[in-house]
Formats: structure tokens, sequence, C-alpha cells
């Protein structure tokens, strides 16, 4: 079960252990995910998948469990022939798979508290071409919100702890998912992926972060999804614009290759890296793409007083 305390409660009294990537830990269990669903697609097909893999992150130290609806979304899933109706079944069934393993971690003797983040991808996971790491799809804000809005009003009724707007390459589309958020009931943490000083769509951090300082409905800021190398300087400027705790799980450091649809290059995340970050003003601390149970338990150690 999910705890009564809330998130935010808990991030302002100190730090908060997120789980690593859904996909690697898919993938070593053995399934295929090289179609353009992703995760998404065992949400039809194996769903206890997909509880497994939430169960081993509760298991190693995590927290928090970001569901599988990443790239789950009423156009991916009409494009391999599933209705409105049982998409918005599979999204709902993403948030109840995270809330089963949190009551499987408890039946096994965890005790502390856990939440469940509802994961909301950006427009560019949809297309499957690796255009989340580019942004500028030449939409405007106004009709991004209108691609978020469905998806995040049925993952508002199935009750998530918490939205994870994750992995927003761009301002733009940032811009429109806090307009959707508002009034839906569900607080939400804002996180983009980033390359040095800048989105990946190219605009400074400082204005990007700026857009969530003063809604309400944000309990935390900052980015995933990206190397480990940038995310120092990206946690020191979020915590100075908005005053809010930051959030922050990168990748392991390699790269996505969109064309192989493949990881090349080699890790350079080390879960030692995570007390800098705290020191920085992080407060929500896990891994992305890559990085798996035993990292997650690596930051949950490092981070245990």
């Amino acid at each position: 079960m999910t705890s009564d305390t809330s998130l935010a409660a808990a991030l302002a009294a100190g730090t908060v252990v997120l789980d690593g990537g859904m996909s690697n830990q898919l993938e070593s269990a053995g399934h295929d995910l090289s179609d353009e669903l992703w995760s998404a697609r065992l949400l039809a097909e194996r769903p206890e998948a997909i509880t497994e893999a939430h169960l081993a992150y509760f298991e190693a130290g995590a927290d928090v469990a970001i569901t599988a609806s990443y790239q789950a979304t009423f156009e991916g899933f009409a494009r391999r022939g599933i209705g409105r109706e049982r998409a918005a079944e599979l999204l709902a069934l993403s948030v109840e798979s995270a809330r089963e393993a949190a009551r499987r971690a408890a039946a096994k003797g965890v005790t502390r508290p856990l939440w469940v983040a509802a994961s909301v991808g950006p427009y560019g996971a949809m297309l499957a071409d690796g255009s989340e790491y580019r942004g500028r799809y030449g939409l405007s804000v106004d009709e991004l919100a209108d691609f978020h809005r469905p998806r995040l009003e049925v993952l508002a009724a199935a009750r998530p702890d918490v939205f994870a707007l994750e992995t927003v390459p761009d301002a733009d589309e940032a811009w429109a998912l806090l307009r959707v958020v508002r009034g839906l009931g569900v607080p939400a943490w804002l996180s983009y992926t980033v390359e040095g000083g800048r989105t990946r769509a190219g605009q400074p951090l400082e204005e990007a972060f700026a857009l969530a300082a003063d809604v309400d409905e944000v309990i935390a800021v900052g980015v995933n999804c990206c190397a480990p190398q940038d995310v120092d300087g990206a946690v020191r400027t979020a915590a100075r614009v908005t005053g809010k705790p930051v959030v922050v799980y990168p990748n392991s450091g390699e790269a996505w290759d969109a064309g192989a649809r493949a990881w090349a290059g080699r890790s350079s995340f080390t879960p030692e890296e995570v007390t800098g970050w705290r020191a920085s003003g992080a407060r929500l601390i896990g891994g992305c793409c890559r990085v798996g149970p035993q990292a997650i338990a690596g930051i949950a150690a490092a981070l245990t007083p």
C-alpha cells in the first residue's frame, strides 16, 4: 500500500529515492521491447511483468515507482489497433500495476512509505523516432496541450500520488503540460531532458525552470534521461530559479541511437555521485534508462543517514 504521507511532505522533510529504468529491467527479464510502444506494449500483453519490475525496484530501496505509461498514448495504441476505451484501461492499469507492486513489497516486509508516479512522456515519445531528444515538433502550445490532456485526465482518474512530467525536451511542451495539470487534483514534478545548460530544444535552463516556479501543482523540478555530468549544474539552477525541491534521475551515460533503437557508448553513472547532487539541492533522486535495481540499491545506501 502507499503511504498516507504526501510525497510533497516527504520531500520537505528529506530525500526520497526514485526507481530506475523500466525498459532495461524488462529486457533483463527477457522481454523484447523493440517495437514502437516500447514497455507500454506489455501493459496489454504481460502486465504481470511490469508489476514484477516495479517490485524489484521497491525491494532494491526505491520509494517511488514510475509507471509504464511513458510511451502509452491514445495515438500510439491506435496504430496497434487498440481503441480508445481499451487504451484508457491500459493507462489506468499502469497505475494499478505499480500499486500492486507496492502491496507486494509491503507483504514482503517493506515498511517505509511507497508512492506511485504516473509517467507522462513527451509528444516525441509517441512518435518513436528519437524526437523527444530534440523537441521542436512544429506544434503550438495549444496543440501540445490538446495532445496531452486526454491522457492526463485518464491517469488522474486512476489516482496516482503524483504525475511525472518527464523527459521534456522543450520549454513550449513544458508550458503545455503545466497548463493541463492545473485543476486535475494531482501534484506533479516537471523534469527536462537537457544537454549542458540548455534544454534539448536549446532554451536556457533558467527560462525553462522558471515556467514552473509559480505553479502550485508542481512539487519538484529537475532533469532526467540526461548524462550524469549534466546533472549538478542543472540541480543548482533549478533550486535557485524555482525554490522548489529538485528531482534528478539521469541515464547511465550511454547515448540512445534512434535509428538502431539501441544504446551506444559506455556507462558513466556511479551511485556515489548522488551525495553531491543532494548537497546541491536534489531531494528526489534515482536513475533513468540503463540504471537498474543494483544501482538504485547503491543510491539508497548512499542517501541513508
